[in-house]
């Protein structure tokens, strides 16, 4: 049995090699079609880590709170883009009470925001962010150079700034910056501290950013009362579930919340962890999305197969009209021809593999030459589904010819010219 079987493969592969070019454009579909969907499936793997370790950058006993409702499973209504100003300096205050959260590290309440910084005859457009005093201790990195803004200035619409790298580097040079006084919108802000260089965390540049305390922001630039977002350091991992029922409760008697259900927050609470799980079940959904449509390319290719094992069989008649009469029986005749599918969709797949696993191992030596964290990642799964499903893609668009081929009457065969 196996010897017939290897004897089969034989014929085959000589089959192919005989007309090698119309072989290779047939595999062609499925190595592009198997290549896709390598290439898509470990680019996602690849984004996927990338964004999990931006987040994880920033620690995983981070809480954040952000205005409006959502559920457990989505994102709050603000994040996709409507202003919701159910968040207020107020609720940071409350959350700072030990009382209240008792594991809480600090709380730090943002206003963002963009502008044009002048100093001198120079300008620069940055990114510009009201915070509260816990900033460093909350989002981490450290003073280069001066000092961070007081609770008092917190409070009291101080105009002082906290520069980021970037900031100083395109408006100061090399001059010295620290008591420097720069112009936002209108407004004149002294320079009391310069961060040190950090780059790109969670898909922000904290170097190129100006702080200023978050009540100065709000009335001076921003011209609003509410926040954008909250951010609560706990102290430990261990105690985040209290420490979110804890927020929680704080927020609802800020906000005269009397249902305890949550059905009626105008805020939501997110941990760190909450937020990398979210973000695994999107990019997991996006990813084998985009594989799915990236296979139907494979249809394509083994539409493309029948129609080439179609004119083989034509081709091949008297072949078949020859071995009939020698004794092969009609399971024999479909058995070389679907063979024969299968090894060039099995080839095809192979190949596509290759081509996409180095093509993706390029894209992963690119984002890191430009300073991403991206892993090259090929499943061992991704393989096993490539091999596999060019294999039934052989089988179910090679059957048709092979019945055909099998069907053939010996005598009428011998006489096809």
């Amino acid at each position: 049995m196996f010897s017939k079987f290897s004897q089969s493969v034989a014929t085959s592969i000589t089959a192919l090699l005989a007309n090698k070019a119309r072989s290779f454009l047939t595999m062609l579909g499925i190595i592009i079609g198997v290549g896709a969907v390598i290439v898509i499936m470990a680019v996602g793997a690849g984004a996927q880590s990338l964004i999990l370790a931006q987040v994880e950058t920033l620690g995983t006993n981070l809480i954040g709170v952000m205005p409006g409702k959502s559920d457990e499973a989505g994102p709050p209504t603000s994040a996709m883009g409507i202003v919701i100003t159910t968040l207020t300096y107020e609720d940071v205050m409350a959350l700072r009470e030990k009382s209240n959260v008792p594991n809480a590290v600090d709380v730090v309440g943002y206003t963002n925001g963009t502008g044009t910084a002048n100093w001198g005859s120079n300008s620069y457009d940055t990114n510009l962010k009201g915070v509260t005093v816990g900033y460093i201790e909350v989002e981490g990195g450290e003073l280069d150079n001066g000092r961070f803004f007081s609770k008092e200035e917190e409070t009291n619409l101080s105009r002082v700034a906290v520069i980021g790298s970037t900031v100083k580097k395109e408006l100061f040079g090399e001059s010295e910056v620290i008591g420097q006084r720069i112009k936002i919108k209108k407004h004149t802000f002294e320079v009391i501290g310069v961060m040190a260089e950090r780059g790109t965390v969670a898909f922000q540049d904290y170097d190129d950013q100006i702080l200023m305390p978050i009540k100065t922001m709000q009335k001076l630039i921003a011209g609003v009362n509410y926040l954008g977002l909250i951010r609560i350091k706990i102290d430990s991992e261990e105690n985040i579930d209290r420490a979110i029922s804890d927020v929680e409760m704080t927020l609802r008697d800020q906000h005269d919340i009397a249902d305890l259900s949550g059905d009626s927050d105008d805020f939501s609470v997110r941990s760190a962890a909450e937020a990398l799980d979210m973000i695994t079940v999107i990019t997991d959904a996006l990813r084998y999305f985009l594989a799915a449509m990236a296979a139907l390319s494979l249809i394509v290719g083994g539409i493309g197969i029948m129609n080439i094992m179609l004119v083989s069989v034509t081709e091949r008649t008297r072949e078949i009209g020859l071995r009939k009469a020698v004794g092969a029986n009609n399971f024999n005749i479909m058995s070389q021809f679907l063979i024969e599918a299968v090894v060039v969709t099995l080839l095809g797949g192979i190949i596509g593999i290759i081509g996409g696993a180095v093509f993706s191992y390029l894209i992963a030596v690119i984002a890191n030459f430009m300073g991403y964290d991206w892993a090259f990642v090929v499943s061992l799964l991704s393989i096993v589904l490539a091999i596999a499903v060019s294999t039934a893609v052989g089988l179910i668009f090679g059957l048709y010819p092979a019945r055909k081929a099998s069907m053939l009457e010996p005598v009428e065969a011998l006489r096809y010219e």
